[in-house]
């Protein structure tokens, strides 16, 4: 693991951030303009018959200190998002842009206040809610062959571990533009991204116009939390994934990223013999 990470709480002040994400959203956009990438931007309706992977993430989850409210208003937020990218196909050389695809989350368009992480904190935001999306479209990716090119981690460990299914580390975080969650074709096959939600779950599959040549098992590796001399600690872990052929043989072990979060909660940390 790469020991250079330099991580603790930052106390920007509020013109500081307001000027930063204006400079970071105007950048944005001009790569969005003037670059060279081939962006995903077509849908097509009828479903790949090729499934590659699936998975479905909890809509409503009681957080400490967090009203159920803000939980209702994102599953409100999940369905418009899941509506613009439900069945948006990448095909071969092209790139799939969390935020090119969204835009902007505006009441015109419908959405309303849910839950937003600012720096470690728990505050309110229109369109708050929306990480649960790009969590689940990473964690699919890891577990096919396309490539994620831009992912931006977690710097703050909010809430402590309740029943989590998925290792530490393994999502996306995203904020209108700048943090983007991108993933580029890089194969052969045109894949499609299928969204829904049940009455319960936000559901996900990624599907493909040929069958798989692999599948994936994505694992976490040297997990730990350190006390750092700023009086805090910190969770590091990282992320890795198996590879397996179609006759289920072992052919590859890639290291896929590294996390470090500051943790807004006290750890259970085991004393030393025990």
């Amino acid at each position: 693991m790469n020991s250079m990470y330099h991580l603790k709480p930052l106390n920007r002040s509020p013109i500081r951030i307001y000027f930063g994400k204006k400079y970071y959203r105007t950048k944005r956009y001009i790569e969005w303009i003037f670059g060279n990438k081939t962006y995903s931007l077509k849908r097509e309706e009828t479903l790949y018959n090729h499934l590659v992977f699936s998975h479905r993430t909890l809509l409503l989850r009681e957080l400490k200190d967090v009203d159920m409210w803000l939980q209702h208003n994102k599953v409100n937020n999940l369905k418009i998002a899941t509506q613009r990218l439900n069945k948006i196909i990448i095909r071969p050389g092209e790139t799939f842009s969390y935020w090119r695809l969204l835009g902007n989350t505006t009441r015109r368009k419908g959405y309303v206040e849910g839950m937003v992480l600012h720096y470690g904190k728990v505050t309110t935001g229109i369109g708050g809610g929306l990480c649960q999306l790009s969590n689940l479209i990473y964690w699919m990716t890891l577990h096919t062959p396309l490539t994620v090119t831009e992912r931006y981690r977690h710097s703050y460990d909010v809430f402590p571990d309740s029943k989590r299914s998925q290792p530490f580390g393994s999502g996306a975080t995203c904020s209108y533009n700048y943090l983007d969650l991108q993933i580029k074709n890089e194969t052969n096959d045109t894949y499609q991204l299928v969204l829904s939600l049940t009455e319960t779950h936000l559901v996900g599959e990624w599907r493909s116009s040929s069958s798989p040549l692999n599948t994936y098992e994505v694992y976490e590796k040297n997990p730990h939390i350190t006390f750092e001399y700023w009086g805090g600690y910190i969770r590091h872990n990282e992320i890795h994934r198996k590879v397996f052929n179609k006759n289920k043989d072992f052919i590859d072990d890639e290291f896929i990223t590294e996390n470090h979060a500051i943790m807004m909660y006290e750890p259970l940390l085991e004393k030393p013999g025990e």
